[in-house]
């Protein structure tokens, strides 16, 4: 397996919890306060889990989605679908100019080339629309639980380096990368806690969903890992999993 290639957990990305309602309310009106509502393109959209949340807003436009395996699951999985799927990447998302007035990346920023990213969103915003990085880590010392899940995940690693899980994600960084070249403006940080409640076996899945952990620890590594993960949650019928939704949302300079 390698890095950033989600062929093979395509099939276990739908386990994976939304982002916060409130934080996604909070931005939407934020957005639409300061230009008129209209598309929103969600790009690196995967298997349509941020998708699916902009559509219980209310809203539609484009889902771009450069690997095949995470669209046909997005396809099987969301029903009423308010927004156009096509292949794309945040580097060249193969829309129009001028085409959307808020742009949203869930949980894959960090995959891109930044600087041709952002560029890129430029072009196919609207004068003066949005760009939102949103990123929805473990919320792990808010629990016992998850401290111990935690602990026994870098057990089998001790030398783990996430490549991002949104929650090392400073300000200072993403200023850096969202107001390079001076496309954008203004950076807006929010964050909220939420809570998602799981059966085991999806909380397992959203466990088999992870690249990262999976190319560092190899294999038998990662095996090691899920067993260990089973056992601490064996006498749980169900698992109360904390969230902490954080985003950081740039208007475009576009006039």
């Amino acid at each position: 397996m390698q890095y950033g290639d989600f062929t093979e957990l395509a099939k276990f990305y739908g386990n994976r919890p939304g982002y916060s309602k409130a934080v996604l309310e909070c931005l939407k009106n934020h957005v639409f306060h300061q230009v008129k509502e209209g598309k929103v393109a969600d790009i690196g959209a995967g298997t349509g889990k941020l998708t699916e949340n902009l559509q219980s807003l209310g809203l539609s436009g484009y889902a771009v989605e450069p690997n095949e395996a995470m669209r046909a699951e997005a396809k099987k999985n969301i029903g009423a679908n308010q927004f156009v799927w096509s292949t794309g990447s945040a580097e060249a998302s193969g829309l129009k100019d001028n085409c959307v007035q808020w742009v949203l990346m869930g949980s894959s920023f960090h995959w891109t080339d930044s600087a041709q990213a952002v560029k890129e969103f430029h072009r196919i915003l609207v004068p003066g629309g949005f760009f939102t990085a949103i990123w929805n880590p473990r919320n792990i010392e808010s629990s016992d639980l998850h401290k111990r899940i935690e602990e026994a995940v870098y057990s089998e690693v001790p030398d783990l380096k996430r490549v991002s899980s949104g929650k090392s994600v400073s300000t200072q960084e993403m200023e850096e990368k969202l107001l390079y070249g001076g496309y954008f403006k203004e950076i807006l940080f929010m964050e909220a806690p939420h809570v998602e409640v799981m059966t085991k076996d999806r909380y397992m899945n959203t466990w088999r969903s992870v690249n990262d952990i999976q190319v560092q620890a190899g294999e038998e590594g990662f095996r090691r890992i899920l067993e260990k993960i089973e056992q601490i949650i064996r006498e749980y019928d169900e698992i109360e999993v904390p969230y902490l939704s954080r985003s950081w949302t740039v208007q475009s300079c576009k006039k």
